[in-house]
């Protein structure tokens, strides 16, 4: 059943995530798996589990899976009618059988918060996991503590257990984090999450003989700055304004030539 933008908005609002949400079409999902099978090909899977880092400035068809139609609507609902592509890279997660562990260690996500990374104020920041593989419990399902966006940023500490993805090595200490109140997000193939800046989540290491890769795409209105911090300097290289106009001007708008902005 579809869901109308006002519900789809009320329950992010409420819940601090939605999930479930169908994007891509047979057609469109095997055409995305070819490029980025072409890409592990290129540059081995030890690369492609974290590196290929806002690519969508360079490759058309990444581009148009983070402008895709069925991906903005929502984003527009939540965010509102103007909206900027922040940054994107895909993220894999391999059986131990085609990409071995280093030194033992099994690749997770600690428990966090995406805003705690970006630093942002003005506006919230939306992140989309837009599924190339069926992510369930075994494989490494994202988690998601619903409603803790509503508590603020939490402590970050540097995380205590080898194998963390997160490039800040950071996590939020066990003691405040409500883990029994955890919620899973499966996906079939071509579906998406989404969840805000400031909702805890976090992911398990994966334990089958399937991949698990995903796209991570964040948005954030206009309306939203970065929070100058001199121990932790940001660049935006790869912004680009993907739907409405923007008056406020935060961000450079690096929109590669290719690309044709629909809303």
């Amino acid at each position: 059943m579809k869901i109308s933008a006002d519900q789809m908005k009320s329950h992010y609002d409420t819940q601090g995530f939605l999930t479930e949400i169908s994007v891509l079409d047979k057609e469109e999902l095997e055409k995305a798996k070819r490029a980025f099978e072409k890409m592990e090909e290129e540059c081995g899977k030890e690369y492609t589990q974290y590196n290929l880092h806002n690519i969508h400035l360079e490759h058309e068809w990444v581009m148009n899976l983070a402008a895709h139609p069925r991906v903005l609507e929502p984003m527009i609902a939540i965010l509102g009618p103007n909206v900027i592509l922040l940054d994107s890279r895909f993220i894999c997660k391999y059986p131990s059988s085609e990409v071995p562990h280093t030194d033992n260690m099994v690749p997770y996500v600690a428990w966090h918060q995406d805003i705690k990374y970006w630093g942002f104020e003005g506006g919230p920041v939306a992140s989309i996991w837009l599924a190339l593989d069926e992510v369930n419990t075994e494989n490494g399902v994202l988690q998601v503590i619903p409603g803790s966006h509503k508590q603020g940023i939490l402590e970050h500490r540097i995380a205590v257990i080898p194998g963390n993805m997160l490039t800040a090595n950071q996590e939020i200490p066990r003691h405040l984090v409500e883990a029994e109140k955890a919620v899973e997000c499966p996906l079939k193939a071509g579906q998406m999450s989404i969840h805000d800046g400031l909702t805890v989540h976090a992911s398990d290491p994966n334990m089958s003989n399937r991949r698990r890769c995903g796209f991570v795409i964040r948005y954030v209105p206009t309306t939203a700055y970065p929070v100058q911090d001199p121990e932790r300097p940001r660049t935006f290289p790869a912004t680009v304004l993907v739907a409405g106009t923007d008056e406020f001007q935060h961000f450079a708008d690096h929109v590669p030539s290719f690309f044709t902005k629909m809303f």
